[in-house]
């Protein structure tokens, strides 16, 4: 039976607001999240590491934010603390954003954006893990597709969290993942990618933290050792996986199209210009990134239309 089996409590540093994190999430398909309650961030994951599921409530009470624990057996104490490290790193709270506003004061751009979405932080995917997995799922597939074959695997082989009545699926586990066999939407290729992601996951052969210790470049080479993993692959999952708060990536055309928006261009800058102008961002430009797409999809909805997801 699942239980309360704990709980913790995170101070940001810096604004942060839950209620923006999660309206977020309910417009990234990727996460295929639907609010039960409004200003509750209630899902199940896998805990890095151990690899055991849990489910997790989190809700901010001023601006304290609190988390508590459900599983079906105890939780230690060791594990608490693991949790609370995945949760902080999820939602961008293992990052001191108190600097954050002076971009903002730099940049008049950011300012305005920030203005918008008051508190909003990148919001990650559950583990690095499962971010590589999306990036697997995703090649070559429209986004909308690629969402429901991750939702069927869930489904299929994800274990189930019941937080106060309501069903949560996790992502599958690794050794649930291992076993993956194949189904609709799946190629033979991107099974045996899946499976090979799943056995280096379960093996721990890197995880957020130590992918975030590594130079950026060094991290993005490493996690292209894994089977299907290419450039785009690699960076997506550093920042969107393990939470890297610092990297503009200046060479998708999506950044490029929000920046041209955002700054009343005439066209999409390239390179070596988008290299330029997000260097002002530093040491957040992962967090600017994110506010600059998010007002491009609001304003024109082209990223939500933008059809395939990564190609490696």
């Amino acid at each position: 039976m699942t239980e309360a089996r704990g709980s913790f409590a995170i101070e940001p540093r810096g604004a942060f607001s839950l209620e923006s994190c999660i309206r977020f999430l309910e417009g990234f398909t990727p996460a295929g999240y639907a609010a039960d309650s409004p200003g509750t961030l209630d899902f199940a994951f896998a805990v890095e590491g151990s690899w055991r599921v849990v489910g997790l409530r989190v809700e901010q009470v001023g601006t304290e934010v609190r988390g508590r624990v459900f599983a079906e057996h105890p939780v230690r104490r060791a594990e608490l603390s693991a949790v609370r490290a995945q949760v902080e790193r999820i939602l961008s709270l293992d990052v001191d954003g108190r600097g954050f506003d002076e971009v903002g004061a730099r940049d008049p751009v950011i300012g305005a954006a920030q203005a918008r979405y008051p508190g909003l932080r990148p919001v990650c995917f559950w583990s690095w893990y499962e971010a590589a997995a999306w990036a697997i799922i995703g090649q070559r597939m429209r986004m909308t597709q690629a969402a429901a074959v991750k939702q069927r695997l869930a489904a299929e082989l994800g274990e189930t969290v019941v937080i106060d009545g309501v069903a949560h699926q996790a992502f599958p586990a690794p050794a649930a993942l291992a076993e993956l066999s194949g189904g609709p939407g799946l190629t033979a290729a991107k099974v045996e990618r899946l499976r090979a992601l799943a056995e280096a996951a379960r093996r721990n052969v890197f995880d957020s933290a130590s992918l975030r210790a590594l130079p950026r470049e060094e991290a993005l080479e490493l996690l292209q050792t894994l089977p299907g993993v290419g450039p785009f692959s690699a960076e997506l999952i550093l920042l969107r996986g393990a939470g890297d708060p610092d990297h503009a990536p200046v060479h998708e055309a999506r950044l490029a199209k929000a920046v041209a928006h955002a700054y009343r261009l005439d066209a999409a800058p390239d390179a070596i210009t988008l290299a330029e102008i997000t260097a002002g961002w530093a040491p957040y430009r992962t967090w600017a990134t994110l506010l600059l797409r998010v007002q491009l999809e609001d304003d024109t909805h082209e990223i939500a239309n933008a059809g395939r997801t990564t190609t490696g």
